[in-house]
């Protein structure tokens, strides 16, 4: 009888404990789906933003070639704006050349007319001598061979008492007549010189008349260039002020673009805080496989050797399995990109990468080191199960929890940190707080002296890397590693800045 009772109590007590277990299960998969549901939820809002970004960028971009091409209109316009005042002051210059050419045509002019009038007078004064004088002639003539009297010639030939007197006075008579002759044919002769004269001065008036005409009709063409030519240097004007009314409203459009571009990326920053939080949480519940060999083709491995060199260059050959290590962990993890590629340039993860100096390596080729630690991890080999990585000063600024160093670089599993998250503040403290993260950078050197110097810039980066334990990591590592990057990459100016 004992043993019955002792029998039932004990399958109660299976049965109890069975249930319990299966509640168990039932609740912790449940809590799993729903923390899943908010990574996913979470996911879809930093996809949703990051699309935003994109657009905003497109739009950022395209204003940017509207605006650049309006400021080379303006600076064609105002070469054209030059080019036409250059025109101006050349017609200028030439209308008042053809001024004083004016001017000294109607001196001329004014001189000749003077001339004309000199002449003329003259010729009119030599008509009246010689019609005086051809008049005293006919007077003479008259009054010797026609009129007789006292002064007649028969009187004087009777009056004369010999032949040698009357000859005598004949001959006084023939030489006033002949003088009076000459002095007719001089004013005659000098006639015709005034009006040769007088040909001459007023040929030249036509001249001049024809010259001056001339430069009236330059001087009108010049005008109406000179109108012309400021015409357009007005329309031109106009238009570089219509071009840089343009020009100041993208700057408006522009800021604007920007401002929503930072309030973009401090949400985005802000949701994979966020996302690395609710990892952290779900990872810190369960804990994933990540072990085994991964078939990657030439270009992944090129990809992954390039990254451990960019990352881990001048560490240990235990160090640059470590960091291949966390990148095949996260392509096994869920919480991650499953592509060694999309793990690498996945959003504000590995600074190496945004810099540039994963593609250049692929492009000069990793070296042998890199490239056999890289196929060791492919074929399986993992230093650790670790997620993150980064230099101890970053791992202690941040608040890692646990952390184990190896080499330069501090590498644990979930980012869980001593310290009061900060990400879950507003965008605007989110962003003081990553602008703050950036001004205290260069205590981070500290940690990177140890490592060779061709590495070394790069071995910082990685601290990216570690705040993203999906793309959400990368927010926080974004925020937080941000001054890492400011010392130890050329372009720490990145995207990660909000």
């Amino acid at each position: 009888m004992k043993k019955r009772i002792l029998l039932g109590m004990l399958i109660l007590v299976l049965g109890t404990g069975q249930f319990s277990l299966a509640v168990s299960a039932e609740e912790y998969n449940e809590t799993i789906a729903n923390m899943q549901q908010q990574e996913q939820e979470t996911k879809d809002t930093i996809s949703n933003l990051e699309k935003q970004t994109k657009e905003t960028k497109d739009a950022i971009s395209a204003l940017q070639g509207q605006k650049d091409q309006t400021q080379s209109n303006i600076s064609s316009l105002q070469n054209q704006s030059s080019a036409l005042q250059n025109t101006i002051n050349g017609y200028s210059s030439k209308l008042n050349d053809l001024n004083e050419e004016i001017s000294e045509a109607e001196s001329k002019m004014a001189e000749v007319s003077s001339e004309i009038v000199r002449l003329d007078n003259e010729l009119q004064e030599a008509k009246e001598q010689e019609k005086e004088r051809y008049e005293l002639l006919k007077m003479r003539l008259k009054s010797t061979y026609e009129n007789g009297g006292s002064k007649g010639l028969l009187r004087i030939m009777l009056e004369s008492g010999s032949i040698q007197e009357f000859l005598t006075k004949f001959e006084y008579l023939n030489a006033i007549i002949r003088y009076d002759k000459r002095i007719i044919a001089e004013y005659q002769a000098l006639q015709d010189n005034i009006k040769t004269q007088t040909e001459a001065v007023e040929e030249k008036e036509a001249q001049l008349d024809e010259y001056q005409d001339m430069l009236d009709e330059k001087h009108d063409e010049l005008a109406s260039l000179t109108d012309a030519v400021k015409g357009q240097l007005t329309s031109t004007n106009n238009s570089i002020t219509s071009e840089k009314s343009k020009l100041a409203d993208y700057d408006s459009q522009l800021k604007s673009l920007d401002d929503k571009m930072k309030a973009l990326e401090s949400q985005t920053a802000a949701a994979q805080a966020k996302l690395a939080q609710q990892v952290a949480e779900r990872l810190a519940l369960t804990k994933e496989d990540t072990s085994g060999s991964y078939a990657a083709n030439a270009t992944e491995l090129e990809w992954l050797a390039a990254t451990i060199q960019a990352e881990a260059g001048g560490e240990s050959y235990t160090g640059k399995l470590a960091v291949g290590s966390v990148i095949m962990n996260r392509v096994k993890s869920s919480a991650f990109p499953n592509t060694i590629i999309g793990v690498i340039t996945q959003t504000m993860q590995f600074a190496s990468y945004r810099s540039g100096k994963v593609e250049l390596i692929i492009a000069n080729g990793a070296n042998s080191t890199c490239i056999q630690a890289a196929q060791e991890v492919l074929d399986g080999a993992r230093v650790g199960d670790y997620l993150f990585f980064m230099t101890k000063y970053y791992a202690d600024y941040y608040g890692i929890s646990e952390y184990t160093m190896i080499g330069n670089h501090a590498f644990f599993y979930r980012w869980v940190t001593n310290k009061p998250e900060v990400t879950e503040t507003t965008e605007e403290n989110t962003q003081s707080n990553e602008e703050a993260s950036t001004e205290q950078p260069q205590p981070e050197e500290t940690p990177t002296e140890e490592a060779p110097s061709e590495e070394t810039p790069t071995e910082e980066t990685p601290t990216e890397e570690t705040p993203t334990e999906e793309a959400p990591s990368e927010e926080t590592q974004t925020e937080e590693t941000q001054p890492e990057e400011s010392q130890s990459q050329e372009n720490q100016n990145d995207e990660s800045q909000p």
